[in-house]
């Protein structure tokens, strides 16, 4: 199964208008965004449990990278709300489920290989830092060598800087609506950025994006 997986191509999706497709586990559905293989290897999905569901445990290789939008997801390890940001580093294992059920953003096998830090963070929680521009706000979640991840928010009417993505961009707008010369994105849409891609981003609204940069290369 290959989805969106030549990493050269830029990729615009609006996860809302995806469907819901079933996992092996009954009550788990997933909305995929990339994938290189039908249940192994690099995924990247928007996951659904539904309450009460449970998943068997299982391992990942290459880590796996968690950002819960909705509900509680829980494993080993405890529960996280919505707003927790998880990393699971390559070689770690789990048996995930969820009590009230829960919507995730999940990256797997994109880890870096030397990447073994384990990440637990409660954003809803966690400080909000000034951006480059007025009117933007980061929040830092994750950085290995080229790779850096963060949530950004955007105050009605911020303009950004035009700049080059050196290692690509990916983007998951969660509020609002974000924008640059090619469109405007709504709340559920991710955005995959190549290489040595540019824009000039703005939002006339507000909004906040997850954002990743220095992966794709």
């Amino acid at each position: 199964m290959q989805i969106n997986s030549d990493l050269s191509q830029r990729v615009v999706i609006d996860s809302n208008e995806l469907p819901w497709l079933p996992s092996p586990m009954a009550g788990v559905e997933r909305r995929m965004l990339d994938r290189v293989a039908a249940e192994s290897g690099r995924a990247t999905s928007l996951v659904r449990y539904a309450p009460e569901t449970s998943f068997p445990m299982h391992g990942h290789p290459r880590g796996e990278e968690i950002l819960v939008l909705s509900g509680t997801f829980s494993d080993d390890s405890g529960d996280y709300p919505a707003g927790s940001y998880l990393r699971n580093p390559p070689g770690s294992q789990h048996a995930p489920f969820s009590t009230e059920g829960c919507v995730l953003f999940v990256k797997l096998d994109q880890f870096a290989p030397l990447d073994g830090e384990e990440v637990r963070m409660n954003t809803r929680q966690a400080r909000w830092m000034p951006g480059l521009v007025a009117g933007l706000s980061v929040m830092p979640l994750h950085e290995f060598e080229s790779e850096h991840s963060a949530l950004v928010r955007w105050a009605p009417g911020t303009i950004f800087n035009r700049h080059r993505h050196w290692g690509g961009e990916e983007i998951l707008v969660l509020e609002g609506v974000f924008q640059d010369e090619y469109g405007s994105y709504p709340a559920g849409t991710w955005l995959r950025s190549p290489h040595l891609s540019e824009h000039k981003p703005f939002s006339t609204e507000g909004c906040m994006i997850y954002v990743k940069t220095g992966h794709l290369g």
